[in-house]
């Protein structure tokens, strides 16, 4: 039996992408059962891999990401964007980096 323990399995096998927010995104209301509002903010930016190719992507934040910062996306074929992080601009990638300036 394996047991895995803080393992994000939304990150498990995704390839990696880089982008930076720009602007601040398109707020999204949903009602939920009982009423409840559940509100999403959704980001359609270009990313690029560690070997600076472009790919738009099209994801979800549960609150409204700080404009400019540099998110790690981790993308599955056939799902999309299943996760993120904020990096810092010393942990891009020298090719990613350039193409962000």
């Amino acid at each position: 039996v394996i047991f895995l323990q803080n393992v994000n399995l939304n990150r498990v096998g995704a390839d990696e992408y880089y982008t930076q927010i720009n602007g601040e995104g398109t707020k999204m209301e949903d009602e939920g059962k009982g009423g409840a509002i559940y509100i999403s903010y959704e980001y359609e930016l270009p990313a690029y891999d560690k070997d600076s190719n472009q790919k738009t992507f099209t994801f979800f934040a549960n609150k409204q990401l700080r404009e400019n910062a540099y998110l790690l996306l981790f993308v599955k074929d056939g799902k999309g964007v299943t996760s993120y992080q904020e990096v810092t601009v010393e942990e891009l990638p020298e090719k990613v980096a350039k193409m962000l300036e």
